[in-house]
């Protein structure tokens, strides 16, 4: 096994003065200069990532707001979430249709991939309806017209 030791110049670790009084010596220590402020790490979050937040929440807002079982909602939110990751993969398996660039072996070999992730996520959507009819047991219809609702 082989280490690899890196030197990265912008990590900086502060060292700390040794305030233990040396042997005979019974003077109180100094205080602590104070050491100037090094600038770390900035994150700067576009206007684009907020909006996209804010969709995500809103996007499932209707759910929050339905007065459902925690349960419920949370199984509706995860139908929602593979029905969309559902449509992005056959977005994908269309657009590698007409990608003219690829060898035969190439588009094969990626619309195995893409077919294989959207048979797994239909597996995942099945899962979850099956969860959801098992939780919709004993409830009122006026709230199985709501779940029916929103799992559209």
């Amino acid at each position: 096994m082989s280490v690899i030791a890196a030197y990265n110049p912008a990590v900086r670790v502060p060292t700390v003065p040794d305030l233990r009084p040396t042997a005979g010596t019974e003077e109180k220590p100094a205080p602590l200069a104070e050491t100037p402020e090094v600038e770390g790490v900035k994150v700067t979050i576009s206007a684009d990532a907020f909006n996209a937040a804010g969709k995500a929440a809103s996007a499932n807002a209707d759910i929050d707001e339905s007065g459902l079982d925690d349960n419920v909602k949370e199984i509706l939110k995860m139908i929602r979430q593979l029905k969309q990751q559902i449509a992005e993969k056959m977005a994908e398996l269309q657009a590698l249709a007409t990608q003219q660039n690829l060898t035969p072996e190439e588009l094969q070999a990626k619309t195995s991939i893409l077919q294989t992730a959207i048979s797994s996520l239909q597996g995942g959507l099945m899962t979850a309806q099956i969860s959801l009819a098992k939780a919709m047991k004993g409830m009122s219809s006026e709230d199985i017209g709501k779940v029916m609702a929103l799992s559209n």
